[in-house]
């Protein structure tokens, strides 16, 4: 009996997890299909962004905290719901399939892509950690050319950086900027006096629009302390190689444009053939494909009813996605015999932002929190939330405080995972 899980994110990992506890011993294999060999803590990407944290921290290895999980790496392509069949390509290009006797999708979500010229050949997009990293490097070359030039206007223009979303990423990102550019300039006497810009733009009226007003102060108030120029109600209206147009008429010179609007399922989810809403797979509230009893679905890709707001679907947040992953192994477990099957229903808990620099916005079971208290409450959540890794996590944040960020550049090159329009291989890069 073989249960195949399409994803290794939040929902797909905690789904393989589950069902290695629930349901291991019983002769089910559980095999993951995930393009990396590893679970990736998305909520902590800002900080590798920024070089507080090494990679290695967030990224918790599927073959050894899953010891009994069988990983197929590579990319699903396609699902035969009728022969049983998932079609993959392996790394090397390589076509491969898995039959399966239960089917967990748990694809994820993908950068959300708006029809707005330039975006998708010149933003960086900001979902994993080839796009953290080679941001990083990106904004660490920009520095270092901007010391080199002689003209003033390149210069400003290389020390200014555009974020676009002012949700949780690109509050975090926006937040975390201005101390990493600072200990960038800091290394290079010629950009003395220099100005260096963060901006953050939205077309919402609030940073932080999902969460309690006061939060969103809160998110606010720290931006602006740290100069980050906030501009709500304004977005992009094109870009080019050397700047964005915005949608106030001004005009911004710049080589970085970091794109965290949002996101989107991932594609793969369209083509499968199953019946969806606003992108998402239709499924039951006990996460089960209608008229496919086989086949589960969970996390982002997955539109679930939620029981609290009735007539509503719950939203794509890490902590959703992980409780369904977990029922959906559950639940499936129950149709191979193994426990009862149970409906989803979860309360949303509250939720933490990082703001950097001592400061982050939390609340936790909706009581607010700012400064120090939510720092704390910040960092705990995170460790106990990560299923491995929390002593180097730890450790980096603790070295973070005593010691100097690394601020190399390690001349990592644009890949295919770093473009937002993932179908053009070859994409001018914004500053090159």
């Amino acid at each position: 009996m073989r249960v195949v899980i399409v994803g290794g994110g939040f929902a797909g990992y905690h789904a393989a997890k589950t069902l290695l506890k629930t349901a291991g011993g019983t002769g089910v294999e559980v095999v993951v299909v995930n393009p990396t060999d590893y679970f990736l803590y998305l909520p902590l990407l800002p900080e590798v962004a920024a070089g507080t944290l090494d990679p290695r921290a967030i990224t918790v290895s599927i073959p050894d905290t899953l010891p009994g999980v069988r990983l197929a790496l590579g990319t699903a392509t396609a699902v035969d719901l009728d022969g049983h069949t998932v079609t993959y390509t392996d790394p090397e290009d390589h076509e491969q399939a898995l039959s399966y006797d239960r089917l967990i999708l748990a694809a994820g979500s993908v950068n959300k892509l708006l029809p707005i010229p330039g975006v998708a050949e010149y933003a960086h997009g900001f979902r994993g950690v080839p796009e953290a990293l080679y941001l990083r490097d990106h904004v660490t070359r920009q520095i270092e050319l901007a010391a080199a030039a002689e003209d003033q206007v390149e210069r400003d223009a290389r020390c200014t950086f555009v974020v676009v979303g002012a949700g949780y990423t690109g509050t975090e990102v926006a937040a975390q900027g201005p101390d990493f550019t600072a200990a960038l300039t800091a290394r290079h006497a010629g950009l003395e006096g220099q100005r260096v810009r963060w901006l953050l733009l939205d077309i919402a009226d609030k940073v932080l629009p999902e969460l309690n007003p006061k939060l969103g102060r809160t998110a606010d108030e720290v931006l602006r302390a740290r100069g980050v120029e906030v501009l709500m109600g304004t977005s992009v209206d094109h870009a080019g190689p050397d700047g964005v147009k915005l949608t106030n008429g001004d005009t911004v010179a710049t080589r970085t444009l970091v794109w965290c609007v949002g996101v989107r399922p991932d594609p793969f989810v369209s083509e499968l053939g199953l019946a969806t809403a606003k992108g998402r797979i239709v499924v039951t509230a006990q996460l089960n494909v209608p008229g496919r009893e086989d086949v589960f679905a969970c996390g982002d890709a997955a539109a679930v009813p939620d029981l609290t707001q009735p007539g509503t679907y719950t939203a794509m947040t890490a902590q959703h996605a992980e409780r369904q992953g977990r029922l959906a192994a559950r639940n499936v477990a129950a149709s191979l015999g193994h426990g009862r099957a149970r409906t989803y229903r979860h309360h949303d808990l509250g939720f933490v932002v990082d703001l950097g620099a001592g400061r982050a916005a939390a609340n936790p079971l909706h009581v607010p929190l700012s400064g120090w208290p939510a720092k704390i409450v910040t960092r705990a959540y995170h460790l106990f939330a990560m299923p491995g890794n929390r002593l180097r996590t730890a450790t980096g944040w603790a070295l973070a405080t005593v010691s100097k960020r690394p601020t190399v550049q390690l001349g990592l090159v644009r890949g295919a995972a770093v473009p937002l329009d993932t179908d053009s291989p070859e994409l001018p890069t914004l500053g090159h």
